[in-house]
């Protein structure tokens, strides 16, 4: 089947069978844990998950139906065989948002807080860090390993990298509706709906949606130039750690006007954070083949 097509059904069922399956996981977890943390989480996150669940499922159908036959064929190498190149990842997507981080604490529009009690903190990094390995490599599986990988076998890098990066992009602008005043069969889609509302705020969009593009085309050249998803999944790994964290590490000092050129909590959506995920690509680029490990 064509890459693209299998793509689109690909997602079609995820976004389907999420809007479908949320209101009976919120019936559910009402029913058997009505006074749990999670019963009291608003819809749009069962939403979220849902789709989330849906798409590593679907993970496996879609590899096989783009003809991807083997863990090396998707670009997956344990990464323990290739420790060079993972620390080298994680070490630059680390250090690039430390120095994003750092910028809008320099110029004042946030600032350091440690009103969290030490265990709290603690606790923080520690979800921080796991959060973004397993984010990092389910998405690097998906995007990189299946997306781009079945679009590399019939367009050049160019064309393959733009269309996976603009869908990596595009899947973190879910906007956050209200919670609906009655949950139903079709409540779901309603909610899928409005959560799309997002992809049409042009504020939101820029500098944001240019900044994960830049990252995602990042990630597909490392994928291209290695041929594994290590680089990749450091790389991505340093970025989440950041993005999880900039939010609980600073607060907003209220200066009017600042959030659209500095950003907000998200990090990624200022344009300081554009600018340096550019110099990071510009920095590859130039650089492009990483060693192996061993070589010497």
């Amino acid at each position: 089947m064509n890459p693209v097509r299998t793509l689109s059904v690909y997602l079609a069922a995820v976004f389907a069978g999420g809007a479908a399956l949320a209101p009976w996981l919120y019936r559910g977890v009402q029913q058997l844990a009505p006074d749990s943390g999670i019963a009291h989480q608003p819809f749009h996150r069962y939403v979220n998950r849902c789709l989330l669940v849906g798409a590593v499922l679907g993970l496996f159908p879609l590899v096989r139906s783009l003809g991807i036959r083997s863990w090396a064929s998707l670009g997956w190498v344990m990464p323990t065989q290739e420790f060079r190149r993972l620390t080298t990842g994680l070490t630059l997507g680390f250090a690039s948002l430390a120095l994003a981080a750092a910028v809008p604490l320099m110029a004042g529009v946030r600032a350091l807080q440690f009103e969290a009690p030490i265990l709290e903190l603690l606790r923080h990094l520690l979800n921080a860090a796991l959060s973004a390995v397993v984010v990092a490599v389910l998405e690097e599986l998906l995007f990189r390993g299946a997306v781009f990988g079945a679009l590399r076998r019939v367009h050049g890098f160019t064309l393959a990298a733009l269309l996976s990066s603009a869908l990596y992009s595009l899947v973190h602008f879910f906007d956050r509706p209200p919670a609906p005043e009655i949950i139903g069969a079709w409540t779901g889609w309603v909610t899928l709906g409005a959560m799309l509302h997002g992809f049409t705020e042009m504020d939101q969009l820029l500098p944001g949606f240019l900044s994960l593009a830049v990252a995602g085309w990042v990630l597909s050249w490392c994928r291209e130039q290695t041929g594994s998803l290590t680089v990749g999944i450091g790389l991505h790994a340093g970025w989440i750690f950041w993005l999880k964290s900039f939010g609980f590490l600073t607060r907003d000092t209220h200066n009017p006007g600042t959030s659209a050129f500095w950003g907000t909590a998200k990090l990624y959506d200022g344009w300081p954070t554009c600018g340096i995920l550019i110099a990071v690509a510009l920095m590859v680029w130039a650089r492009p083949k990483i060693p192996r490990e061993g070589a010497s």
